[in-house]
This record gives C-alpha cells, sequence and structure tokens, in this order.
C-alpha cells in the first residue's frame, strides 16, 4: 500500500520533517484500510460531487491544490515571511491530507459512479479526515488545516496555513461551479 501511496503522492517527499511525512503517509494508509475504495480509484473518481460530471478527477484536483498552497506559501514567505511566519511542511501536508476524509465518505455505486455513501451523509470530510489523522499522530495544526479546510472552518479562526489551504483548495474548486467555464473533451 505504501507504493501506491508513494505513486499517487509524489509531493509527500516535500515534507521535510520525516515523522511528519511517515504520520501522511499513515493517514492515507488507514484511510483506505477502511474505504471501498481503492489507489487506482482515485485517478477515476471526479474530486466533488456537486459538478456534475466533473471532468477532474480526485487526484487531479488535490495534486493541484498542494502546488497552489506550496507556491502560495513561498510566496508569502518571500514578501510577508518577517512579520507573517508560514510552517510549509505544514501548509504541504495539510493540503495533502484535506481530502483524506473522502476516502471514507465515497463509494463506487451498483452503476460504477461515485456517489456520497451513508457515512458520508452522517459525516463530511474535514471530520473524518481529522479523525484519521489523529489517530496517526498527526500534530494539531495539520489537523486544523483539514478541519477548516471547507466551509465547516468559517466558524473557526484559521492560522495563516489554514487559510492558504483553504484558499488553493477553492481556487481549484470554485471555477467548476460556472458551467461555462468547463471545457469537456
Amino acid at each position: 500500500m505504501r507504493d501506491a501511496i508513494q505513486k499517487l503522492w509524489p509531493e509527500i517527499a516535500w515534507i521535510s520533517n520525516l515523522q511528519l511525512r511517515e504520520q501522511v503517509t499513515e493517514t492515507w494508509v488507514k484511510a483506505f484500510e477502511r474505504s471501498p475504495l481503492k489507489p487506482e480509484d482515485l485517478n477515476q473518481i471526479p474530486f466533488t460531487l456537486l459538478v456534475p460530471n466533473c471532468p477532474i478527477t480526485f487526484m487531479e484536483h488535490k495534486r493541484c491544490v498542494v502546488h497552489i498552497a506550496r507556491e502560495s506559501a513561498k510566496a508569502m514567505q518571500a514578501f510577508m515571511g518577517r512579520a507573517l511566519p508560514i510552517d510549509t511542511d505544514t501548509v504541504i501536508a495539510g493540503a495533502i491530507l484535506a481530502d483524506v476524509g473522502k476516502l471514507l465518505e465515497y463509494e463506487l455505486g451498483p452503476d460504477g459512479k461515485s456517489r456520497q455513501s451513508e457515512r458520508g451523509e452522517a459525516l463530511r470530510h474535514p471530520f473524518t479526515g481529522v479523525a484519521l489523522a489523529m489517530e496517526c499522530g498527526v500534530p494539531d495544526a495539520v489537523c486544523h488545516i483539514i478541519a477548516a479546510h471547507a466551509a465547516e472552518g468559517d466558524l473557526v479562526r484559521r492560522t495563516t496555513e489554514a487559510f492558504i489551504v483553504h484558499h488553493a483548495d477553492f481556487m481549484a474548486f470554485l471555477p467548476f461551479k460556472n458551467p461555462k467555464n468547463i471545457k469537456m473533451s
């Protein structure tokens, strides 16, 4: 399973803290152990169920979010770092783990299409994602990003790292809410 996660997530190697890197990997391992989805499914299923016929896969979206978040953190450090410290490892780990809970929220229906699972109807992915991450010893600063990356986070005071991941995630989501933006191939 670890080999499959390395193939899905080469960006885990960007995390310089080896303990955090292991905790992130272990969280994905646990998610797959409890999910009806397999690693290869993530390159097929849509990243969201909120966009009809979504043309972008889970992994395309997720990896894009990680790249946007990392580059945003770099730019913010370069221009504002003296006043606004940013932990890049926390940003990267949070971006990689933000949607790990979707492995418990999604399932494939009899028609082979993604749908929300019964658990997903009761507990959205920020909640299940935090539970998985905490079980693997992921630091609270990263769990905060998982919890606060979606609309649920609008009710808390986000850290700088959580703001970065939240906005990276929505940059790679909101354009799809306007059907005029989508080019279907």
